[in-house]
């Protein structure tokens, strides 16, 4: 990004932050910024953990920015169980096993799918599954406004109001579901941002054809066959970004698997090594929501903030 326009947006972004509250955590320390404004998205909130050691120390720390922020580290907002990511992460730093790192938690809106629903891989769709999929999004998808929103606006305030380690090796961006479609976009999209990318329980199918006309079967071969030119066009070879992908089998996870192996030959056919620039893990018996995410949290953070550790490390 130009300099002066990196510059400007910072001071745009300490504009339309808002004004800051203090919360208690489990551990650490959580700032809110209850009305983050934006020219690209619409407005939300957005939370920054910082874990413990931040306030009494001087070091600058690494950056996980997640979306459905809601959702990551207190239980009484988050209406389908929370990540525990604040007790998780402190874990994990405490025990050397991942470098200082402050999470900033993106609140998802009423425009979730919307704004996670990755525009250029829906174009990819053949029909009939692509006027579908843009019909139950119920409006244009504003996930290149909300990749911008992170990229442009949030990213410069949470550089200049935190310390950070501001280049792509020290940034991952990371989420669960939809979370996990639009963090693969933001990955591809921004590669000179984003060091690594985690997709937790991939939401691959995109949508539902149930009650559209289209078949299940017709529904899975036009999004694969979706997936297949998107990425071939969009992920870059040799790596520079590396991808942490994952699923359970039961209930919404249960439907993944056809759509990862595809996914999987494609990083592969791309140069991407199996537990070094990428890696795809199954966790049978895991379901898709938060409580089956926290219990195998410590393997992605692993993978994706420490290079050096191989998943599962």
């Amino acid at each position: 990004m130009d300099r002066r326009l990196f510059l400007a947006t910072a001071a745009t972004a300490v504009l339309t932050a808002g004004t800051a509250r203090a919360r208690a955590v489990s551990v650490g320390r959580v700032v809110e910024y209850p009305v983050f404004k934006s020219a690209h998205v619409d407005p939300r909130r957005v939370t920054v953990w910082l874990p413990p050691g931040y306030d009494t120390g001087s070091a600058p720390h690494a950056v996980l920015y997640m979306h459905d922020g809601q959702n990551l580290f207190d239980p009484d907002g988050a209406p389908f169980g929370e990540w525990g990511v604040d007790e998780v992460l402190s874990d994990l730093i405490a025990k050397g096993q991942v470098p200082q790192t402050l999470v900033v938690g993106v609140w998802n809106t009423a425009k979730r799918y919307i704004e996670y629903g990755p525009a250029a891989l829906v174009e990819a769709v053949p029909e009939p599954t692509r006027s579908v999929l843009k019909a139950q999004a119920r409006g244009p998808l504003e996930s290149d406004g909300y990749l911008k929103f992170l990229v442009e606006e949030l990213k410069p305030f949470i550089d200049q109001t935190y310390r950070t380690l501001p280049g792509r090796e020290h940034t991952t961006l990371m989420g669960s579901s939809m979370g996990g479609l639009i963090s693969l976009y933001g990955g591809l999209n921004y590669p000179e941002v984003y060091g690594a990318v985690g997709c937790v329980s991939t939401h691959w199918p995109l949508g539902s054809g149930e009650g559209s006309g289209v078949s299940r079967d017709q529904w899975r071969s036009d999004v694969l066959a979706g997936i297949t030119a998107y990425l071939d066009k969009a992920l870059p070879s040799p790596p520079r970004t590396r991808f942490y992908f994952d699923h359970g089998d039961q209930n919404l996870d249960s439907n993944y698997a056809p759509y990862q192996a595809r996914v999987d030959a494609i990083f592969a056919a791309k140069g991407y090594r199996k537990g070094r620039e990428f890696e795809s893990l199954a966790f049978p018996g895991a379901d898709h929501n938060e409580p089956s995410w926290n219990r195998r949290l410590t393997i992605p953070l692993k993978f994706l903030l420490n290079p050096a550790a191989p998943a599962g490390a």
